[in-house]
């Protein structure tokens, strides 16, 4: 079904090959990712790319810290498009008015400093920005990690907020020339698989091992042909998950005649790798060998076949129940009494959002379901179309009718059930999803609280053939039913009455409307000449996602309040974090009055004069992971920690470059330590690295530190910060990007 080969590969005639008549940095230029990376690198470098966007999408809770980010930072308006989509908070009787208040900052944004607004429950983020923005050899950044519109032939990039400051104040997105992997497409889907499948078992394919960490993948081969345009967009949408950095795919007629669709013919153009094309790395997938695929808690990559998912049911929830009690001691876990009568059962199925509110997604379910029923049972069936004219030509054709008269509900475009905001089970529910991630909390239980509910990710047809048999798990091609491909005929007209369009024509004498929870970020400090960090959270997870560093769902509600949102820190993983980064910010205000507390004192006098060094240390918190960073693009994962007087991360790697960059943005320094290490520190050890603003300016890689355990006693440790930049040198130093720019403007 899906083969990795770890070595590189050219592609000739179409097929990759050992050999080509041309050398491999030739081919390196023959892919299609090096044409456009180049196309947009302003550094005259090829393998340093200062990249430059044509355009940029946020959504409703990133938007308000970036503009407020750039504000500070000298922005007089808005260089290119940049829409601001509201679909993450559209729920506004969750938090008070805030909601509601954001988005009436960012209409105000958009007038002010001339944007595009897309009013709550018209589009997805990734909708609009592929019925709107996506064009063929165009590049675009999103302040969310599945900014992906690759196979619309566009490399699409999912950042932290900071990214997107530096592109509002015409500066640049730096990154080293990525590696570069083939994925070669043969064969047809069968009918009943669908693009989340295969998604699922690229993604259980590739994220252990991290095959294409921080890569691009280019998608050729003559499987393409044979994926209608939303099957090849639910593919690309889900390379997230691979930890990827960006992807692009082959164009074709089938790409053509979306844009014709969308009325913007002129952003389509033939893309293709060229003969002799080099990657370093490749995939291949057999689109017939591809099954229906459940993904179990708690992540994309716990992937099985339906059928042996289950063969297996009553050891593999087993498993789940034991990974979910060993996270929250406090949840009581049953997922095995879903077995029952023969079969697995179901409490819920959703398709949603922007992998699975697509409209080939929903005709296809309607087709399962026509004529059926969900029951009258405990299961129930959602469905989110991905915009409002995709709903609108579901309506249109029928579908809507077939879902209704089946039992299904019709809910307006919101991402709400992919990371916690809606749709939340019953306690001990499962929940089927075609949606992006099934992380813990991702369907808005708090099992920190004692509730309990689990995700599991099936594509829209097997959760279709599932709800027509009232709940039992079931793939779709296990039914008998007619699929007809409807040609889709897009209707923008709802978005020329309802869409603020403004690029372009700013409006600089308009005030922005700030609701009263929406605050500017607290004043940040230069790096001084050593830091001293305490450990207040030491997390040993194989990975730790930026769902668990800050929570999705509810917290966001307080989103636009770096204050407020901070105090929910860590807290679904390490309760104590807060209070323990909140004291050691007590003692560095302490310190910068002329007052350092006795235990400041005590633990500086272990490694020198300790009145000498107080006015040259810097103290802070820390955490330790030895994987942060998988999930989320949110800037907030590191904000908050900055914001509680954090002052560096340690790790062995960052799971992405996004996570690692939103923490250089915020002034963490981003340490890693050698894999061999063992760490053995807790809470309340401290690390002590002197003299790392010397080694920051003059690029030192290496650098030696001391550990002060709580006792007393003392061990060195070597600190590695590999890669930094230039601009992101000056960045740790002056202490976040925001001061970075105010120093310069």
């Amino acid at each position: 079904m899906i083969a990795l080969h770890d070595h590189s590969v050219f592609l000739t005639n179409g097929v990759p090959c050992a050999e080509a008549p041309i050398p491999p940095e030739e081919g390196r230029r023959q892919t299609m990712a090096w044409s456009i990376l180049q196309a947009h690198n302003t550094s005259g470098d090829p393998a340093r790319l200062k990249i430059r966007f044509d355009a940029m999408v946020s959504h409703d809770i990133t938007y308000v810290g970036i503009i407020q980010q750039a504000r500070a930072s000298g922005m007089k308006e808005f260089p290119i498009p940049y829409a601001l989509t509201n679909c993450h908070n559209s729920l506004c009787a969750v938090g008070g008015t805030i909601n509601e208040d954001d988005h009436v900052f960012g209409l105000s944004a958009a007038r002010k400093y001339g944007g595009i607004y897309v009013p709550a429950n018209q589009s997805v983020i990734h909708s609009y920005a592929r019925e709107q923005m996506a064009g063929c050899g165009k590049m675009i950044l999103g302040s969310d990690s599945h900014t992906r519109y690759g196979a619309l032939g566009t490399m699409a990039v999912g950042e932290g907020g900071p990214e997107l400051a530096k592109q509002l104040l015409k500066n640049t997105w730096d990154v080293n020339y990525p590696k570069v992997v083939l994925v070669y497409l043969t064969g047809t889907p069968r009918q009943g698989v669908g693009p989340h499948d295969v998604a699922i078992a690229l993604v259980k394919a590739t994220f252990a091992g991290g095959f294409v960490n921080n890569c691009v993948l280019e998608f050729a081969g003559p499987g393409i042909a044979n994926l209608p345009i939303d099957f090849r967009n639910g593919i690309d949408v889900m390379t997230t998950e691979t930890t990827c950095l960006s992807s692009i795919w082959e164009t074709d007629g089938e790409t053509k005649g979306f844009y014709d669709a969308h009325r913007r013919p002129d952003d389509y153009k033939e893309l293709h790798p060229g003969d002799g094309a080099w990657y370093d790395k490749y995939i291949e997938i057999d689109l017939s060998q591809v099954e229906p695929m459940i993904a179990l808690p708690f992540h994309p990559s716990n992937a099985w076949t339906i059928r042996e998912f289950l063969d297996n049911a009553p050891e593999l929830l087993a498993k789940v129940e034991a990974d979910a009690r060993n996270r929250y001691p406090k949840a009581d876990v049953h997922l095995t009494q879903k077995i029952r009568d023969g079969g697995v059962w179901a409490d819920q199925g959703v398709i949603a959002g922007c992998a699975g509110g697509l409209f080939d997604n929903i005709v296809e379910a309607a087709d399962i379901l026509r004529c059926q029923s969900c029951g009258n049972g405990y299961f129930t069936l959602d469905v989110y179309p991905t915009s409002v004219p995709v709903s609108l030509e579901l309506t249109k054709i029928g579908a809507t009718e077939d879902l209704l008269r089946s039992g299904a509900i019709i809910k307006p475009s919101f991402c709400g059930p992919c990371f916690g905001a809606g749709d939340v089970p019953a306690h001990n529910g499962l929940s089927l999803r075609h949606t992006t991630r099934n992380f813990p909390n991702r369907e808005g239980s708090k099992p920190g609280e004692g509730q309990f509910a689990a995700v599991c990710l099936m594509d829209a047809r097997s959760i279709a053939a599932t709800a027509a048999n009232g709940g039992r798990i079931t793939p779709a091609d296990e039914l008998g039913y007619e699929a007809a491909r409807c040609p889709y005929h897009y209707d923008r007209s709802v978005y020329d009455r309802r869409v603020y369009n403004g690029f372009g024509s700013p409006h600089p004498e308009e005030e922005l409307i700030m609701g009263p929870n929406i605050t500017d970020w607290p004043k940040m400090r230069p790096l001084a000449e050593n830091l001293l960090v305490e450990l207040a959270a030491v997390l040993h997870d194989p990975v730790t996602t930026t769902d668990e560093l800050i929570p999705s769902g509810e917290t966001s509600s307080y989103r636009s309040n770096p204050l407020r949102l901070a105090e929910f820190t860590l807290s679904r993983r390490e309760p104590a974090y807060v209070g323990r980064a909140k004291a050691v910010a007590a003692m560095e205000a302490e310190r910068l009055a002329g007052q350092a507390p006795e235990k400041l004192k005590a633990v500086l006098s272990k490694v020198g004069d300790a009145d000498a060094l107080l006015g040259s240390t810097q103290f802070g918190s820390c955490v330790f992971a030895n994987k942060p960073g998988d999930g989320s693009a949110r800037e907030q994962a590191a904000s908050c920690q900055k914001v509680l007087g954090g002052f560096a991360n340690i790790c062995y790697e960052y799971a992405t470059k996004r996570y690692r960059s939103n923490c250089i943005n915020w002034g963490i320094l981003p340490f890693t330590i050698d894999k061999e290490v063992s760490f053995t520190y807790v809470p309340g050890d401290c690390v002590f690295v002197p003299n790392i603003r010397t080694a920051i300016e003059t690029g030192t890689e290496d650098i030696p530190a001391k550990v002060i355990r709580t006792d007393g006693t003392m061990e060195d440790i070597l600190l590695h910060v590999k890669g930094l930049t230039a601009d992101e040198k000056e960045i740790i130093l002056d202490g976040c990007l925001m001061n970075y720019y105010a120093k310069r403007s």
